[in-house]
């Protein structure tokens, strides 16, 4: 039974999918929209709505918030300082009055090799 297991295995390791959701995360804050396959859309969706969600968090004016927010943030992406700042300049005021659901999936169609069902994600 699967019970409270959540989340997709992707045929990896734990550490594999760790690395591959990092980034994947991390070049969907880069560069507004990748095109992956459907199981890795929905894989990275919650990972990069939460990271929207402390951004906004960061975006309070007390600077211990905003330290705290951006080392969350920190842990949680590859990049270093310019997809950090790009995530709490340019995305999350974007989003300060939307409650959820900042990323569109759209599906495509099959890839040619495998024939794998393929998706954008993008920034709504």
């Amino acid at each position: 039974m699967r019970h409270k297991v959540a989340g997709y295995k992707l045929g990896r390791t734990t550490a594999q999918r760790t690395g591959l959701r990092r980034s994947l995360v991390t070049e969907l804050i880069d560069h507004g929209r990748i095109q992956t396959t459907e199981a890795k859309c929905k894989a990275i969706r919650d990972q990069a709505e939460k990271l929207v969600t402390l951004a906004k968090s960061g975006l309070v004016e007390d600077t211990g918030r905003q330290l705290h927010a951006r080392r969350l943030v920190a842990a949680r992406v590859n990049g270093g300082v310019a997809v950090m700042r790009k995530l709490f300049t340019d995305i999350a005021p974007r989003y300060i009055d939307r409650a959820g659901g900042y990323t569109r999936i759209s599906k495509l169609g099959p890839r040619k090799g495998d024939n794998a069902p393929m998706a954008i994600i993008e920034w709504i």
